[in-house]
């Protein structure tokens, strides 16, 4: 190949310039579509949420299961019946967590009304020692003209009628799930040969196996791993509410370990139910306040020390991302989609790793979107055939 010469250099800086500007062009082209997409997709997932839901969450149990599946296959179950029997060892967890969280919920449904006649003991004990400031908000709405006008208040439904108006779609949208996650386990065989053998290009294929693989391995890992995690917390606080007394400590250890899958929101709940019931049955404020402080020492140590020492630094994502993601998905779809959130956040960085993650900062200051982008161009083709520009 012939070194270009200083007659070229006109022609290669024009060329070089025109590809920067196109390029530029284009990523912001991307940039704006990106925003528009992200800006749009929430009213469409929430719209549609009974068709969208259900397959973003078998979407997820299918990365979770096939690798029972796949074990259950190499024992030499057929793939319908490994599949099938992954997804019933999962409904078999499921409802025994359940199961001991509830049983022991529905008992103490009847000691509600003394629980929180002692919790409305405690905060009158709070407001007789802050009398005072009641008095000054009155005084200073009555300086302000406060409105003294009648309030219309109207009747809506009650929770158990909410329930049962509930009931029905909820119980569609299980099945749906659970048949939508057999299905794509079952299938997983045939997808994974369809993005190996079905690509133009063996480069291709090689980078989807990669793809797939990584996406598998890490929310899979991720998964399991901060399962095994939350059972010792649950363990931990069933054992730790046995000492100190608290009815049903099972309830608590299962429900702490159920909300510690929603990160930062599960345990400022599990804090705030603890020190509720507390409150509701200890003889004096301190005394109730024990199990919530327990509790939080507990989840301290737990997202502080156990976790990161285990996880390590492969399943280490940016707090900022993983606040961003349960505001957005818990918004989207509730409570579920709270649960969702960090496994759909782990497979879009497992995907941003390997197509290359966008440089939204750089791009703003004139960077390219894409580090390497430029590079990647082949400006000059002739010279890399050996001819002259």
């Amino acid at each position: 190949m012939s070194e270009p010469t200083p007659s070229d250099r006109p022609l290669r800086k024009a060329r070089l310039a025109f590809a920067e500007e196109e390029l530029r062009l284009m990523s912001a082209l991307v940039v704006m579509l990106g925003i528009g997409l992200f800006l749009a997709l929430p009213f469409v997932l929430s719209i549609g949420s009974v068709v969208f839901l259900p397959v973003a969450t078998a979407f997820v149990l299918m990365i979770v299961l096939s690798p029972l599946a796949d074990r259950l296959a190499r024992w030499g179950l057929p793939n319908v019946v490994a599949s099938f029997a992954a997804l019933v060892v999962f409904i078999a967890i499921l409802l025994l967590a359940l199961a001991l969280i509830l049983q022991p919920a529905v008992a103490l449904y009847d000691s509600l009304p003394a629980m929180a006649q002692q919790v409305g003991a405690r905060f009158a004990e709070f407001e007789s020692q802050f009398s005072w400031l009641a008095m000054a908000n009155e005084r200073l709405g009555s300086l302000m003209g406060a409105d003294k006008a009648p309030r219309v208040v109207l009747d809506s439904p009650s929770v158990l009628e909410q329930l049962a108006l509930a009931t029905p779609s909820v119980l569609v949208e299980v099945l749906l799930t659970f048949l939508l996650t057999f299905f794509m386990i079952e299938s997983r065989v045939r997808l994974r040969r369809h993005l190996l053998f079905d690509r133009a290009s063996h480069g291709t294929s090689i980078k989807a196996a990669r793809v797939m693989r990584e996406i598998q391995d890490r929310v899979a890992a991720y998964i399991l791993t901060v399962a095994w995690i939350n059972t010792g917390v649950g363990i931990v606080v069933a054992l730790g509410a046995w000492a100190l007394g608290v009815d049903a400590p099972i309830m608590w250890g299962g429900l702490a370990a159920m909300l510690n899958f929603i990160p930062y929101i599960g345990p400022m709940a599990m804090t705030a139910l603890l020190a509720l019931f507390g409150l509701g049955t200890a003889d004096t404020v301190l005394l109730g306040l024990v199990p919530a402080a327990a509790y939080l020492g507990l989840h301290t140590v737990e997202s502080n020390v156990v976790t990161p020492s285990i996880l390590g630094a492969r399943f280490t994502v940016s707090p900022v991302m993983i606040l961003i993601a349960l505001s957005y998905f818990s918004w989207i779809w509730g409570v579920l989609g709270a649960l969702l959130s960090v496994p759909i956040l782990l497979i879009l960085t497992a995907l941003f790793e390997h197509i290359g993650r966008p440089n939204l900062i750089g791009f703003v200051f004139g960077e390219p979107l894409f580090p390497g982008s430029l590079e990647r161009l082949d400006l000059f083709p002739e010279e890399s055939a050996g001819g002259q520009p």
